[in-house]
């Protein structure tokens, strides 16, 4: 079992939001988490956290996979309400693990 998780950098996503002209309240964040094969071009989904607290945690179950190279993709969709109008905004981080059971 590995725990996934991802820091949220809250004075990157003013500055980005403010770069794309959005502002309002931050009113939902969540960040689901992907595996692929290293050179496969599909993603499977390990799951989705709203903790943020806790870094936005998920538990990976590698047992079930062959050894070898894969690529974890976090999605970070951030839902801003300006007005009456919802915004949300992605963030992607890939990083390449190596799994051996």
């Amino acid at each position: 079992m590995v725990r996934l998780r991802e820091g949220l950098d809250e004075d990157l996503l003013h500055k980005e939001l403010e770069e794309l002209g959005i502002s309002g309240a931050v009113v939902k964040i969540v960040n689901p988490w992907y595996f692929r094969k290293k050179g496969s071009g599909s993603w499977i989904k390990i799951g989705e956290s709203q903790d943020m607290e806790e870094n936005f945690p998920v538990r990976w179950d590698t047992s079930g996979l062959e050894n070898g190279s894969y690529e974890i993709l976090g999605l970070m969709h951030v839902s801003i309400m300006e007005h009456e109008t919802e915004h949300i905004i992605a963030r992607q981080s890939i990083v390449d693990v190596t799994v051996a059971n």
